[in-house]
């Protein structure tokens, strides 16, 4: 996994077997970013989503897209990063496709604007340059223990 992702999703509270954000293409800290997730066919959810013919869920795309705009907030170097950062909530979400295993989804984030300990975010999932995703986003987390002393 490349450097810059590496610390960058160390700032998400995520474990491995649930991130969807598996290489960066770009980022701009703190403004907006594009990442690459592989749908392997292996992840245990596929199984049931739906037998015989996996795809890759809605939900999770929306996730995959609020994993990315995370990683694009806490990467902001004029901001202390955010504690436990969290997806609070979506709007305007259009759900027009999905990826099926071998698919690359291509991920798009980007910060549209903060205050206190929120995050709005928009950001889009493409597979094979269809858009199959578009949503907008919030984020809640908590100050930084180290920034408040």
């Amino acid at each position: 996994m490349d450097e810059t992702l590496t610390r960058a999703l160390a700032f998400l509270p995520h474990g491995p077997e649930f991130r969807f954000v598996d290489r960066l293409l770009n980022l701009n800290p703190g403004q907006s970013g594009s990442g690459l997730y592989q749908v392997r066919g292996n992840e245990p959810f596929l199984r049931g989503h739906f037998p015989g013919c996996p795809i890759f869920p809605g939900v999770l795309l929306a996730e995959a897209v609020a994993q990315l705009a995370g990683v694009v907030a806490q990467s902001d170097p004029e901001i202390a990063p955010l504690e436990g950062l969290r997806l609070a909530g979506f709007k305007n979400v259009k759900i027009s496709g999905t990826a099926v295993p071998g698919q690359t989804i291509r991920l798009e984030a980007r910060v549209t604007g903060r205050l206190g300990n929120l995050v709005q975010a928009c950001g889009e999932a493409w597979v094979s340059d269809q858009l199959v995703l578009r949503a907008e986003l919030t984020l809640s987390g908590e100050p930084s223990r180290e920034a408040s002393k």
